[in-house]
């Protein structure tokens, strides 16, 4: 069973934490909340959560000194910060201090829970979580058994390297989607592994050599610019 998306709410107003955490707690999340940054940073040492949800008018530390902070820290979890200031230009500081979205208040509830399903989504995205793990995808001629991880051209067992291999299976276990540089080289890691830390574009370039027909125009392996690589596959059961 699929476990709950966990949630973390830095808040100075206990009114409005307290209606976050059970609004989101009734749409399916697991929801914590805290008033200040120095309980929000001995939550994040313990244990892990999936988005932040932080006010960016507070007493002590506001919310862009902690979004600075933790970004500078190397904290990776997805920011969305909650505002009463609705300028633009507070928009834009927010985001290029390290939030990944913006939402003014008033808000609609519903409103604030499609942007976390997004950026949950979104996130899933960038870490390359494999959507399919036993199913069959076929492009061109070629057939990728994902259960098996092995490659049929034709209705044939083809040998490929093993380095090509993996990265195909990299990117066949997210058909479809963009599947980021870092993500394929982590999910990719085999004995070739040094070379494909120094480039994992040089590997795709080899497997497009060959998969496809005109390797300077794929149909199969496409280039997601500013992400990263993804494979355009049937998906079957």
């Amino acid at each position: 069973m699929e476990s709950q998306p966990k949630i973390i709410v830095l808040d100075d107003e206990a009114e409005l934490r307290n209606m976050l955490q059970r609004f989101l707690s009734s749409h399916g999340f697991e929801v914590r909340v805290v008033a200040d940054s120095k309980r929000l940073d001995r939550y994040l040492q313990r244990e892990p959560f999936d988005l932040l949800i932080l006010d960016l008018m507070m007493d002590q530390e506001d919310g862009l000194s902690v979004c600075r902070r933790l970004r500078a820290e190397g904290q990776t979890l997805p920011i969305l910060i909650l505002t009463a200031k609705g300028d633009p230009v507070d928009k834009v500081i927010g985001l290029e201090t390290g939030a990944d979205d913006y939402l003014a208040k008033p808000f609609l509830p519903r409103e604030l829970v499609a942007r976390v399903r997004a950026l949950l989504r979104r996130q899933k995205i960038a870490a390359g979580e494999p959507v399919l793990r036993s199913q069959t995808v076929r492009f061109g001629d070629y057939c990728l058994d994902l259960g098996k991880q092995r490659l049929y051209r034709c209705g044939e067992l083809f040998e490929i390297h093993s380095t090509q291999m993996l990265l195909l299976n990299a990117l066949g276990a997210s058909p479809n989607r963009p599947v980021s540089r870092d993500n394929l080289i982590a999910r990719s890691r085999g004995r070739d592994h040094d070379a494909l830390d120094r480039s994992i574009d040089v590997q795709v370039l080899r497997l497009r050599q060959i998969v496809e027909a005109d390797p300077s125009k794929p149909r199969f392996v496409k280039t997601v610019w500013g992400v990263g690589y993804m494979l355009v596959a049937e998906v079957e059961p």
